[in-house]
């Protein structure tokens, strides 16, 4: 079962990032993950959204990429917006917006505006192409962003399309992740320095970023530019996924011959360890590993590999992720306000994360953020707190 939220030790609520402000111009996609990633290790994130909202066209209420941020409704076409917008920026440790290049310029809220103001802000932008470059002004989606970084090209069957691997990649392991790393290190350079700076986080720079073990290998001759042909690929027979009995998928990872050892075993194919370094025989031992998993469920399989160093583990889906018993037992997902989903994640020892809040509604904070940034705000009266 989903933990349920316990909360941190007592005098510990706010996490690491506590007293860091940040301004987040509302988006979708890895922008407002970025800033969730902030608000849940304890820095106060104000959101601010725009009429009709940029959203996943989803209930508010279920935008967990909204969580533990408050929210401020505001149009930056109008005559309030941009001077609103300033006012806000002057009193933030940092700034995130995900407009096309030129956009926050033109509305008067880019970098120049806001760091004339707060000449220590650090001005977050996060975007798929980059800031400068012949496609920086087009359109596009995480699917385009690691197509042409190499990305896309990893995944999938040789002579079947790529896979599309959600939005995980691109947007949010390139994308978000990259900005929050930037804008941190850029905070710690403000703070030493008193100087601000823009952060360019592009989606196609952060993806082939993550793609330097293997550009190093694919030099060394150790790794070949196809798809299924190579150790982390699915290329190896003991590094893949395997079909059960019941229909169901059971990923194997024994690389190492120890573990190696011990997934022969347990698997009954033990008079086959040896078949490991020879790839002539490697279309046998897959095959061999494939019919011993289809004889069983991955139910068994998971009771037979379960403790070991065999590394296998069964593939689980969004629902069932949350019942793993390690998962469980670590709290990995939590349930909050009647919504399991992940817990705040790095885990820190004196200054956990939390969850605070549930997603923003937009234009709910209106009063409590202008109180507490001292900034007059558009439709503060009669807003609740």
């Amino acid at each position: 079962m989903a933990a349920t939220e316990s909360g941190p030790p007592a005098g510990t609520e706010d996490g690491p990032l506590a007293g860091v402000r940040v301004l987040e111009l509302a988006g979708i996609g890895p922008g407002p993950f970025a800033a969730m990633l902030l608000a849940d290790l304890g820095a106060d994130v104000v959101r601010v959204d725009r009429p009709g909202g940029p959203g996943l066209h989803i209930d508010p209420r279920f935008d967990i990429t909204n969580r533990n941020k408050r929210s401020v409704l505001l149009d930056l076409k109008s005559e309030q917006g941009p001077p609103t917008v300033l006012a806000l920026a002057e009193r933030a440790d940092i700034l995130l917006e995900g407009y096309r290049p030129g956009v926050a310029e033109r509305l008067g809220v880019g970098p120049e505006q806001c760091l004339e103001r707060n000449p220590r802000l650090v001005y977050g932008r996060m975007t798929g192409w980059g800031q400068h470059g012949p496609l920086a002004h087009t359109a596009g989606h995480d699917l385009g962003y690691i197509a042409v970084t190499g990305a896309l090209a990893l995944t999938g069957e040789p002579g079947e399309p790529p896979c599309a691997p959600a939005n995980l990649l691109g947007d949010y392991a390139g994308g978000s992740l990259y900005l929050v790393i930037g804008v941190l290190a850029a905070l710690q350079h403000a703070r030493t320095t008193g100087t601000g700076q823009v952060v360019d986080a592009a989606i196609v720079d952060g993806t082939a970023h993550l793609t330097a073990m293997l550009h190093g290998m694919l030099a060394a001759g150790g790794w070949q530019d196809r798809r299924r042909a190579n150790l982390l690929d699915g290329g190896a027979p003991f590094y893949g996924t395997y079909r059960t009995a019941d229909d169901q998928y059971m990923a194997v990872g024994a690389l190492e011959e120890r573990f190696w050892a011990e997934f022969t075993r347990r698997l009954g194919i033990g008079h086959l360890t040896g078949a490991r370094t020879d790839p002539a025989r490697w279309p046998e031992l897959r095959t061999a590993i494939a019919e011993r998993f289809r004889q069983h469920t991955r139910a068994h399989w998971s009771e037979v590999f379960a403790g070991s160093d065999a590394c296998v583990a069964p593939v689980l889906s969004l629902r069932e992720a949350p019942h793993h018993p390690h998962l469980a037992e670590r709290g990995t997902f939590t349930e909050h306000q009647g919504i399991t989903q992940p817990a705040p994640a790095p885990r820190f020892s004196a200054t956990p994360g939390a969850l605070r809040r549930p997603p923003a509604q937009p234009g709910a904070h209106t009063t409590e953020v202008a109180r507490d940034w001292g900034v007059a705000l558009p439709g503060q009266k009669g807003q609740q707190p």
